[in-house]
């Protein structure tokens, strides 16, 4: 078994942090279903901005939300740019050909695009 990218939202905007809630991060339900992540699922969050990384679960929030709870909300600030990414084990067999889903957004948290390839970055 491998552990993959199974989902990705790339370059959403923070909309709020929350310091007392008990922890996690809120994430618009739509954006949620599109990149197909559970309520209480364990989610990366990647801070553009200050370069944090951290594992929290995601719980569903209302339309273009994207709040930072409890301990993470030290991590980030309103209108820091994240990336939110989910994992999953697949089989080796399976590992190749996997693709994640990429959700895209724009700067009010609506999706722009989604698609199901990563592209290469020649540099």
């Amino acid at each position: 078994m491998r552990i993959m990218l199974k989902s990705k939202i790339h370059r959403a905007c923070v909309t709020n942090v929350n310091m007392d809630y008990e922890g996690s991060i809120t994430i618009d339900k739509k954006l949620m279903e599109e990149a197909d992540i559970l309520p209480h699922e364990q989610v990366q969050v990647l801070n553009i901005n200050n370069g944090a990384r951290f594992t929290t679960y995601a719980i569903e929030g209302e339309n273009g939300e994207i709040c930072l709870n409890g301990a993470a909300a030290r991590l980030g600030a309103k209108g820091d740019t994240v990336t939110i990414l989910s994992y999953c084990h697949v089989a080796d067999t399976e590992a190749r050909n996997f693709t994640p889903k990429l959700v895209y957004v724009d700067a009010k948290n609506a999706i722009t695009k989604t698609k199901r390839a990563v592209e290469a970055v020649s540099f």
